[in-house]
Order: C-alpha cells, then structure tokens, then sequence
C-alpha cells in the first residue's frame, strides 16, 4: 500500500495559455497547503510546451485536441473531472489523493462506500446458514469460522487506505490507536447484529445485520477521515447520528442487492 501511495507519476498540462495553468495549479495545490507539500506535490505538474512526455496522466485546456486518454480540466465545474479521473485512472487515484486534496476527498468517499458495501455483503454471505439451514452450504459452516476477522480486517485495510490518501504514516506501528479503536468497536456491533438476526424469525434479521456491518464501518472510516484531514476525530454524538443515516444507507443498499438476486428478477 505504501508503495502504491508513493507510486510517481507525471501530469503533463497542454494548454494556450497562462490563465489555464494557473488555474489547475490553484485547485490542485490550494493555498491551505503548507509551503513544502506544495512544493513537493508540485513536481508532478509539467508544462507540455516546456516538458517532454511521456505523462502518466494528460490535461488539456477545453478547445485544445486532446488525446484518446486525456482529460479536459473546467474551472467551472472541477468536481466532473476529478470523478472522470478516478473512475478510469484507478491506477493512479491513490497516489493522486495523496498529493492533490481535491483528488483526497473524493477518493476517501468513494473508498469508504466501497468498503462499507464489502463489509454488508460479506455478513449477508455468513448469515446464510442462519436463514436457510437446509441449504447445507459446507463453504458457510461456522459463518467463515469467524465473520468478524474478516470484517475488522477490511476496517483496518480502510484506516491504511485513508492514511495513505491523507499523506498521513501507514502501518501498524503508525496506526496503533486507530487499530485498536476498531479491535474494540468490533465486538460491540458484532453483537448487535448476532442480536438482530437471532430475534427476527425467517431470516428477517438478514438485512438490518448487514446494515449494522455497514454503518459501522462507514462510521469508522469516515471518523478517520476527518482525523487524517483536521486533526480530531468524531465525537460520541456525531458517531450516533452518523450511525443512523449509514444504518438506513446499508439496509436500502442491501435491500437492493438481494432484490435482483431473487428468482425472475429482470
């Protein structure tokens, strides 16, 4: 991971004038940065019309040909481009979030999200046995042995992830406090969801424990995130109300996943 963060790449901007310049460097490299970060991240950019390629990624200013693989960057509407970039740049999007805050932001989003969804489907897959007994699925005798260390582990993988967007040290030692927040934080959801499922007959409680899986992740992550950006992490009440709204976010996701998975579903 660290080294995928660390990975160099090179932006090559293509461009008729200096206005345009200016402007991706303002948003990519804002003035919050400190003086050496900005420095640093800095020697990604290159002038085209001053620098030979190759260039691992291609912006160009809007009425300019472009490549088959490059991007148009507008001032106006930022948040498009950033998207276009990380939906088929993959390759690049750690590394990118890593220098350029912009590229952080959305990249923590997404990562969140996905990893949150992992989580919820994954304790769909381990509450089988419990909802359908008769199935005999040999593959899901003992919920995967222990559903839970597959779902902290993912929670640790996403405070690696969020670190290493955030330009923040990665690893073990780097993160105890974090780890252990999870280590801990696990085995309190874990039995909200072993209470959710035992009580509600007929697989009843298949969706609200998935969903319990992904609040509790995605609460975790976003915490994170705002440690890594400002400094502090949330506070008791803003984990409870955020619970909630990642709790319903889980069990519409969920809900939608099963809906197709069912018999004729188009």
């Amino acid at each position: 991971m660290r080294e995928s963060a660390e990975k160099p790449f090179r932006i090559g901007l293509f461009a008729a004038d200096e206005a345009f310049y200016h402007a991706f460097e303002r948003f990519v490299l804002p003035a919050t940065l400190s003086v050496d970060k900005r420095r640093t991240s800095a020697r990604s950019v290159f002038r085209a019309s001053k620098h030979q390629g190759p260039f691992d990624l291609e912006i160009y200013e809007p009425g300019i040909a472009r490549s088959e693989h490059g991007y148009y960057f507008v001032a106006t509407n930022p948040d498009q481009f950033v998207k276009s970039v990380l939906d088929e740049r993959e390759d690049l999007a750690l590394p990118l979030a890593r220098h350029f805050p912009p590229f952080r932001t959305e990249y923590a989003r997404r990562t969140i999200h996905l990893v949150s969804r992992d989580n919820a489907l994954f304790s769909v897959a381990t509450a089988v046995p419990n909802i359908a007994p008769l199935l005999g699925l040999g593959w899901a005798i003992g919920e995967f042995a222990s559903d839970t260390a597959v779902l902290t582990a993912n929670q640790v993988r996403l405070a690696f992830l969020l670190a290493a967007a955030s330009d923040r040290p990665v690893g073990y030692n780097e993160q105890r406090g974090e780890i252990a927040s999870i280590v801990a934080g696990a085995f309190g959801w874990r039995a909200i969801a072993r209470e959710l499922i035992g009580k509600i007959p007929l697989g009843g409680g298949l969706i609200p424990k998935a969903a319990v899986a992904y609040a509790g992740t995605y609460v975790m992550g976003q915490s994170f995130e705002r440690l890594y950006r400002s400094g502090y992490a949330y506070s008791r009440q803003e984990r409870k109300t955020a619970y909630v709204d990642a709790y319903d976010k889980g069990k519409a996701i969920v809900s939608a996943v099963l809906e197709r998975l069912r018999p004729g579903h188009a």
